[in-house]
């Protein structure tokens, strides 16, 4: 928890600093920041109350109040019918969309060039990592999505794989090899129409993945995994399912696959969806004992 407070502060800093929030003007306006953040909720979800924008921005209503009655003897909005004047629909006028376009330019050129020096690359690794913290923090629930492999995604997901189980359950190096084997293995040798690998994402970041490769003429289910963030919501079961469609789409038999007895979620999974287990064996490919399984499913 210490660590997210003070990464979490750090960041807050730097982007006050980036922002220009603790100038007493916003982006060279007569208006301070909060002003203009009113000025764009107003914008954004026009014809709103004030009540609502408050709300919205947690401000004092007396606070709130002032800011809005500066802002309609400038003649940038208009309240429609209310009983009160919480309750008078509030609207840009013609003067308040060209304050507000003014305004809203002036802040995309100013964020343009201060974020042109990090480059395409340093942009695109911006994005992701902003639409992930705001999703985080906001708890917005927007939608995951699956789609099939493309170039990167096997050193991410061998890293991330390697990552996870060494800090969950001590795997270390063995486990490492191991995963990088298999995806080397599935991109050098891919099979089209026989194999696959699915990755669950949201907002560009990825959730999850599965492979589905051919082994001696069965389907094996490989190197599933969904991110401690992800969990509980379904990613898991689709990755699977999406396994078992494609298995049956081309034919096979039935699927194999090997998990480990500690692994108690993938497991509940994998019952779930039918997979039933064949065999046990202990190991200590991995540096200490562990359980292994061997499950299957008839097609």
């Amino acid at each position: 928890m210490t660590d997210a407070v003070e990464s979490f502060r750090a960041y807050n800093r730097a982007h006050t600093r980036f922002a220009g929030v603790l100038k007493p003007r916003y982006m060279g306006s007569a208006m301070g920041v909060i002003e203009a953040r009113l000025l764009y909720e107003i914008a954004a979800n026009q014809p709103v109350l004030a009540s609502t924008l408050q709300e919205m921005l947690e401000l004092d209503a007396g606070y709130a109040s002032r800011i809005l009655r500066r802002f309609e003897e400038q003649g940038w909005i208009a309240r429609g019918r209310g009983a009160d004047a919480r309750q008078r629909p509030i609207s840009l006028t013609d003067a308040g969309h060209a304050a507000f376009a003014e305004l809203d330019e002036a802040t995309r050129e100013e964020t343009a060039r201060k974020l042109e020096p990090l480059g395409a690359d340093g942009r695109a690794a911006l994005t992701r990592a902003l639409d992930s913290a705001r999703l985080l923090i906001a708890g917005e629930a927007e939608p995951w999505t699956l789609r099939t492999f493309r170039t990167g995604d096997m050193g991410m997901i061998a890293a991330r794989q390697s990552i996870l189980y060494d800090e969950g359950y001590g795997w270390g190096r063995g486990m490492e090899v191991l995963i990088g084997e298999i995806v080397t293995d599935f991109i050098r040798d891919f099979k089209p129409g026989r194999e696959q690998c699915w990755i669950a994402e949201r907002a560009g970041h990825m959730l999850g993945c599965v492979f589905l490769v051919e082994d001696k003429g069965v389907a094996r289910l490989r190197l599933l995994y969904v991110e401690a963030e992800a969990r509980g919501l379904g990613i898991g079961k689709a990755l699977v399912d999406a396994c078992i469609d494609f298995a049956r789409a081309a034919g096979y038999a039935k699927i194999v696959l090997w998990t480990h007895t500690v692994l108690t979620s993938a497991r509940k999974i994998y019952a779930g969806a039918g997979f039933r287990i064949v065999s046990t064996e202990v190991h200590d490919e991995f540096g200490k004992p562990e359980q292994g399984e061997t499950w299957e499913l008839d097609l």
